[in-house]
């Protein structure tokens, strides 16, 4: 069996399911990883909806392009590589690795090589504003995806476009920064509430 009937295979929904459900459960409750499987969790999410779910059209008026109704949850990606970080430090590059082996069993290998690129592009950022800013993590979770947003972005759309015809515009673009950018923000904002709360109960 050549490894392309075999991928065939397992991209069987029956099949494809429960491996992603069974491996995303394995992390969260045998490695006691819950951060981490939420973001493995959320790549194989994310790129099967772009294959799946209708796209909506952006007017040329607002740059164009076509809207993801998903793009509110990659938001979320930035968020979770975050904290999964925080659980696992470098191993979560083998956490991606993980996420990105699920994604080819959802989604076209195109959309996958497209979000490896981009996710690799945000672990770099991450990484860097992990080790060298020392600034409280909410402060952290916002610098890191203000800056690893628009490149990841713009990497993603533009490798993904090879198989969404009219997704790579700017319209596409800035609706997924932005989307990111309001998922990072709320979470910021609670971090920020906890922190103050927990310098008043020191204080």
């Amino acid at each position: 069996m050549t490894p392309t009937a075999l991928l065939t295979i397992l991209q069987q929904p029956h099949i494809a399911i429960p491996i992603c459900a069974g491996t995303v459960l394995i992390i969260a409750f045998a490695l006691q990883r819950p951060w981490t499987a939420l973001y493995v969790a959320l790549m194989p999410l994310i790129n099967w909806s772009f294959a799946a779910v209708p796209t909506a059209t952006i007017p040329d008026n607002l740059g164009g392009g076509e809207f993801q109704p998903l793009a509110i949850v990659t938001g979320l990606v930035l968020v979770a590589r975050d904290f999964a970080q925080r659980e696992i430090r470098n191993w979560v590059l083998a956490a991606m690795l993980v996420g990105l082996a699920l994604s080819t069993l959802t989604s076209w290998i195109t959309i996958v090589l497209a979000s490896g690129a981009a996710f690799l592009i945000s672990e770099t950022v991450d990484w860097a504003v992990y080790t060298f800013v020392k600034r409280p993590l909410s402060q952290r979770v916002m610098l890191s995806s203000a800056l690893s947003a628009p490149l990841d972005q713009v990497v993603f759309i533009y490798l993904a476009s090879f198989v969404v015809p009219g997704i790579f515009a700017w319209g596409t673009i800035m609706t997924g920064i932005v989307s990111k950018l309001l998922g990072a923000a709320i979470v910021a904002a609670v971090l920020a509430r906890q922190e103050r709360q927990a310098e008043m109960k020191a204080a």
